[in-house]
């Protein structure tokens, strides 16, 4: 399987030393995150732009889903749906539900989608089972979370070829006295 990162994420509080392009594609994730549809816009071409080459014809898209029903509808729905309008690909949006709300691990540290996934999501297994899939999400740390959904994908039948997340956030190595 393929683990893929288009960005390089910048913590806040690195952004003081950042380049503005830096600083504007942190604003632009963010954004992303939040769901403001020209952030959107901008996510969607730029998965679309990395999937261009490939025949996604029979391939399923499927985002990580967000902590809640409500975040994951405004980051994931307009997204996954611009993205298989533009590849050909199918939307396995709604064929992953979510309910419930599990806490924010970016900012609690606290995997629980990697502890409890089916507390917080359901997965259509008939609708997956045998069927290549992509997993896209918008910023990756540790990937407990992805490997986590990636894993509860495998339990219900589906073929995971890719993963490609927006960004992945730079990790800065502390120098040692």
């Amino acid at each position: 399987m393929i683990k893929f990162a288009l960005h390089q994420y910048l913590p806040k509080r690195y952004l003081k030393r950042a380049s503005f392009e830096d600083i504007d594609r942190h604003r632009m994730i963010l954004d992303f995150k939040d769901g403001k549809p020209y952030a959107t816009r901008w996510a969607a071409k730029e998965i679309c732009n990395s999937l261009s080459a490939m025949d996604l014809t029979n391939t399923i898209i499927v985002c990580v889903p967000a902590c809640c029903k409500r975040t994951n509808d405004r980051r994931f729905k307009e997204f996954s749906s611009i993205i298989c309008e533009r590849t050909g690909a199918v939307n396995g949006f709604s064929h992953v539900q979510v309910f419930g709300h599990r806490r924010k691990a970016h900012i609690d540290h606290v995997h629980e989608l990697a502890d409890n996934a089916d507390e917080y999501i359901h997965v259509d297994g008939d609708f997956f089972r045998g069927r290549k899939v992509i997993v896209l999400d918008d910023i990756v740390t540790t990937c407990k979370t992805a490997n986590a959904f990636i894993d509860r994908m495998a339990s219900a039948g589906a073929d995971v070829s890719m993963v490609l997340f927006l960004a992945k956030t730079k990790q800065f190595k502390r120098k040692s006295n």
